[in-house]
């Protein structure tokens, strides 16, 4: 190749990070439309390739609490544990998109769940895992129930909490034999699907989350603020009233990691704090997402809607749902 010879972008972003995308999502696509939402969500970028100085591999300090390979113990009562870091489709936002992929850190081998499980076993504070990766549902039933079986064999873990896109981006995996597999005597199950349109909702994802919910698996969601793609109210309040239509409760709406290549896709706090409260006076509780942000190194989340309370010199003050600071006293 000659010195003038240029390097394609999009080959560039696709050799640095994983990028996959299932026929159901692609099917999505609008490409007469330059701001579609499922493509933003999983087409490569250009811009992928600029990198902000505060941009981190590592944006949530996974590394600093991890006693043993796959497993992520940053809170005391709950632990992570990744199987696999494989995924149905690659978020180009993806905040372990140096760790996730084909040539990422893999699937755990025997030997090393036999550690991780170990782990998990010796410590009693542990009450939730939650299994993530990649994405768990890209494993057999069998595997699925083996390891379900495996954690609620534990005494002191009563919660398994199963973090997927599936149900969303490749709902035909969402098979009956899977489903049945989530359950298990001795701890119970709950499902937490990423979504962050609702034209991810199409009727094939409402019919997965249906199999899982029928089947007495209660299911939340996480999404994702990203500009361009759900940063308008009316898109968020679309999105989670679909999901509380079909039986999943909004459980977080995360303020994007600093992963690199990602800061097209960044909100402010401020406009973050701007639609949460405006969602909040549109819509119903049950369709009201905590606005959390992880902190960088590992600190943990913290809540970011604005705040509603403060101390005055004869009580306090709260605001309504329009805005206005209303007395209240003891």
């Amino acid at each position: 190749m000659s010195a003038k010879a240029k390097i394609d972008p999009l080959a560039e972003v696709a050799s640095r990070y994983a990028v996959a995308i299932t026929s159901a999502m692609e099917a999505l696509i609008d490409p007469t439309s330059p701001n579609d939402p499922i493509a933003a969500q999983f087409q490569p970028d250009a811009r992928e390739l600029e990198t902000a100085l505060d941009e981190l591999s590592d944006p949530i300090g996974d590394d600093a609490h991890t006693p043993v390979k796959g497993v992520v113990h940053r809170y005391p009562d709950r632990a992570l544990l990744k199987l696999v870091h494989v995924c149905p489709v690659y978020c180009r936002f993806c905040f372990r998109r140096e760790m996730v992929g084909p040539d990422g850190d893999g699937t755990l081998t025997g030997a090393e769940l036999e550690a991780a499980l170990s782990y998990i076993e010796s410590q009693p504070s542990i009450w939730e895992v939650i299994l993530t990766g990649g994405d768990p549902f890209l494993l057999s039933a069998r595997r699925v129930r083996e390891i379900t079986a495996r954690l609620a064999a534990i005494a002191h873990v009563k919660i398994i909490r199963w973090h997927t896109r599936i149900p969303a981006v490749d709902p035909m995996r969402v098979t009956p034999d899977l489903v049945e597999a989530l359950r298990v005597e001795g701890a119970t199950t709950y499902v937490v699907l990423h979504t962050n349109h609702v034209h991810e909702l199409t009727d094939q994802a409402r019919a997965a989350i249906a199999r899982i919910v029928d089947s007495g698996v209660p299911m939340l969601s996480q999404t994702v603020l990203l500009r361009d793609v759900n940063d308008d109210v009316d898109t968020l309040e679309a999105l989670m009233r679909a999901l509380v239509e079909a039986r999943v409760k909004p459980y977080y709406l995360h303020h994007l990691d600093k992963a690199p290549g990602t800061s097209h896709f960044r909100c402010t706090i401020e406009r973050g704090q701007e639609l949460a409260q405006a969602l909040h006076e549109r819509a119903s509780g049950l369709a009201q997402p905590a606005y959390v942000l992880d902190i960088p190194g590992g600190h943990g989340k913290a809540p970011l809607a604005a705040q509603a309370v403060r101390e005055t010199d004869d009580g306090y003050e709260v605001r309504d749902r329009d805005g206005v600071w209303r007395a209240y006293k003891e």
